[in-house]
């Protein structure tokens, strides 16, 4: 009997504990999420206030890989206006199998971007990171709420609510895209 008010009380007391910052319960905007990025190191996403994000789940060996070209390229003409490109490496689609230090010398070596990289980590299913539980419940995609592939995209603003998402085949430099990030910078 003692262990069981002991059990219960303490699982009582774990229940009443501070939800984690990362909690998709909670969460209302981007800025409340903590994640790692590619060496393990923390970043409160807080730190993004006041600026337009671009959210990118990446792979290395994705047909789809060439699109870094154009996120550098926003990142380069839209960075010093207040923007940045957030890149989310994942293996859910089984074309990213290297360690965070392969993906890091690649996209570094390969496409020389300046953006953050965070650790990789799925996007999609039951084991999806927090954030991207958020970002696919504050924008559904057309026909699934789901990630479906590397490089879909999700555009944050200034106020850390997602304003649209993107599919894999549209490019980070479309007019679409483009359009959308300039008026976020207004």
């Amino acid at each position: 009997m003692l262990s069981l008010i002991v059990s219960l009380s303490l699982t009582a007391a774990w229940a009443a504990e501070e939800k984690p910052k990362t909690s998709t319960s909670s969460a209302k905007t981007l800025f409340d999420f903590k994640v790692k990025d590619i060496d393990g190191k923390d970043v409160d996403l807080a730190q993004y206030k006041g600026k337009v994000t671009l959210i990118v789940n990446t792979a290395s060996a994705c047909g789809f890989t060439p699109q870094m070209k154009d996120l550098q390229d926003l990142q380069t003409k839209y960075g010093p206006k207040g923007f940045t490109v957030l890149a989310f490496p994942s293996n859910d689609f089984k074309q990213d199998t290297g360690s965070n230090q392969d993906i890091s010398k690649f996209a570094h070596d390969k496409y020389k971007i300046t953006f953050p990289l965070m650790d990789k980590n799925p996007v999609s299913g039951s084991e999806k990171q927090p954030i991207y539980k958020f970002l696919t419940e504050s924008k559904p995609g057309l026909l699934f709420t789901e990630v479906k592939w590397n490089f879909e995209k999700f555009l944050i603003g200034k106020d850390g609510k997602v304003i649209d998402r993107w599919s894999s085949t549209t490019s980070p430099t479309s007019d679409g895209i483009v359009t959308k990030i300039e008026t976020a910078l207004k």
